[in-house]
């Protein structure tokens, strides 16, 4: 899983210009792991102020609002990719716009499944 992370306050500070090339390099993102067969799913979650937190203490279920932790960047979308090798999920993140920001990146993490880790 790719996974994508920003500032919230950062992003609403670019230019339309900048946001442009963040929206271009994730269409032809998805177009090359498209392509090569190796796109599973892609998701743009919805901005972190529409987050809710769930715990249940002693049997009761709370809701607040969220984020679960309180920090400058949020969780904020995710590409997953069915790629033959770690080093070829680094070369796919690398493609990613989030990649060239400074003060972000690309958490890249592979799958859990029942019988162990998948790539």
């Amino acid at each position: 899983m790719l996974m994508l992370h920003m500032d919230p306050a950062a992003w609403a500070t670019l230019g339309d210009a900048i946001r442009e090339e963040f929206v271009q390099g994730h269409r032809a993102f998805h177009h090359t792991v498209a392509d090569a067969g190796e796109l599973v799913a892609a998701h743009t979650l919805t901005h972190v102020s529409q987050s809710t937190v769930v715990r249940v203490s002693d049997g009761v279920v709370s809701v607040t609002d969220g984020p679960l932790l309180a920090t400058p960047l949020s969780f904020t979308g995710f590409y997953l990719v069915d790629c033959e090798t770690v080093d070829r999920a680094h070369e796919l993140a690398a493609l990613l716009p989030e990649a060239r920001t400074a003060g972000l990146g690309i958490e890249v993490r592979p799958l859990m499944l029942p019988s162990g880790i998948e790539m």
